[in-house]
């Protein structure tokens, strides 16, 4: 009888895992253009391509905008937009393919169509303008008019269409878009995706606490701060121009709407008034001043608006806003009335674009910071006055008056006129 001594001593058990293939992705150079919403998810990404193997010093992000920078590397591959923020793209996508000593592989630019936000489940969604989400794909165009740039220069492009603000469906999406680029399985894809929003929401909690330390800092010592109304691209130096930098100079706390702290005993401090009469469900219920509240950055901005109105150590908004941006315009009215409802300074640098007006810019922040420095302690004086004693910001001073009774305008102390007020 034969027996079959080599199938036996030698074949695999089925108790034997299978070695795990390992997939070396650490000399991978990717480029991620820092445009539009990934200024507030960059962590994402970055955590997302670490957890996959690619290298922190590989995963290269493209220079804040600027003249210079579209002039060099975005020249004649524009689109016809009249949005800066997306027509500067090309620049961006221009300087991570001709602009690297170290050639890239992967040219990043996703399509980002939901955001995660403070406001999820209290509004109707978290979308982004559309025009935003499908700039990538737009600019895209612009290398590929006349040849292809991508395949020219060896790179492949990769431009995942994802809904970072509904979490269950980002695994399937980043598969299904990302599986030939980086050779994925699901079960990768779906560890990766998880260290990505680990990421995001260390950062994010790590900013929204900075951002209660400022308030915290300004209860105790009675001092001012400013907080900026705008989109995540206005956080780029070529689109918002510094402007809050040139306010923080002059040694004023600046806060961006998208860190605003979201601590529940804050936020009840702040609203109970608007919960105990009904007007709202929650702290970040924005129904009674935004019923269409699709649109992630808008919701925010008229939340963020209402936050200030309540918040005493905000004396001060200011607007930023990019040229012809159609979702913002419906904006501004509402979030001017809102924040001066309560006397607070509202401050709107409306039509910004590829130019900075380095002048008047100068000009508007002297205004800015005259007025600040000559009324922002009735502000907060006023403000402090409507809300319980029981402040979880403490321990507080009552602010001094820094004027006589006689020189404090009349939106200060009386009900109807609005407080002073610059926008333009």
């Amino acid at each position: 009888m034969r027996f079959p001594t080599l199938p036996t001593w030698f074949a695999k058990k089925l108790s034997v895992a299978s070695p795990v293939k390992v997939k070396d992705r650490s000399q991978l150079r990717v480029g991620i253009p820092k445009v539009l919403n990934i200024w507030t998810t960059a962590q994402f990404w970055v955590g997302f391509l670490k957890a996959l193997g690619v290298s922190s010093e590989n995963i290269i992000f493209s220079s804040d905008t600027s003249e210079e920078q579209g002039r060099e590397f975005g020249k004649g591959r524009g689109t016809v937009d009249c949005c800066y923020p997306v027509k500067c793209i090309s620049g961006h996508y221009g300087e991570l393919i001709f602009g690297q000593k170290k050639k890239i592989n992967v040219l990043f630019s996703p399509m980002i169509h939901t955001l995660p936000s403070l406001l999820h489940g209290h509004v109707v969604d978290t979308i982004t303008c559309t025009r935003v989400m499908a700039g990538p794909e737009s600019i895209k165009a612009g290398f590929m008019k006349e040849r292809d740039i991508f395949t020219e220069n060896g790179i492949v492009y990769a431009s995942p269409f994802v809904s970072l603000g509904d979490r269950h469906m980002v695994v399937q999406q980043m598969h299904d878009s990302l599986k030939d680029v980086f050779d994925l399985d699901l079960e990768e894809t779906n560890l990766a995706v998880q260290a990505g929003f680990e990421a995001l929401d260390a950062f994010t909690a790590k900013a929204r606490q900075q951002s209660r330390d400022i308030l915290n800092w300004c209860a105790q010592n009675q001092k001012p701060c400013i907080l900026v109304l705008a989109r995540p691209y206005h956080m780029d130096t070529g689109i918002g121009h510094e402007i809050e930098a040139e306010l923080q100079a002059h040694g004023f706390p600046i806060l961006w709407l998208q860190y605003l702290p979201g601590d529940g005993d804050l936020m009840n401090w702040l609203f109970e008034e608007d919960m105990r009469s009904g007007r709202i469900k929650s702290p970040f219920d924005i129904s009674d001043v935004w019923t269409s509240s699709y649109s992630s950055n808008t919701n925010e901005i008229m939340w963020g608006a209402k936050f200030a109105s309540r918040c005493p150590w905000i004396t001060c908004v200011i607007r930023l806003s990019s040229y012809e941006c159609g979702m913002d315009q419906p904006t501004y009215t509402p979030t001017q009335k809102i924040v001066e409802a309560s006397r607070t300074l509202f401050f709107k640098f409306g039509d910004l674009d590829s130019t900075k007006p380095a002048g008047s810019i100068k000009i508007r922040v002297e205004t800015v910071v005259h007025y600040m420095a000559k009324y922002s302690q009735e502000i907060m004086r006023s403000k402090l006055a409507r809300l319980s004693p029981q402040c979880p910001l403490g321990p507080l001073q009552a602010p001094a008056s820094s004027l006589p009774e006689s020189e404090v305008p009349a939106g200060l102390h009386a009900d109807n006129p609005p407080a002073v007020s610059a926008a333009s």
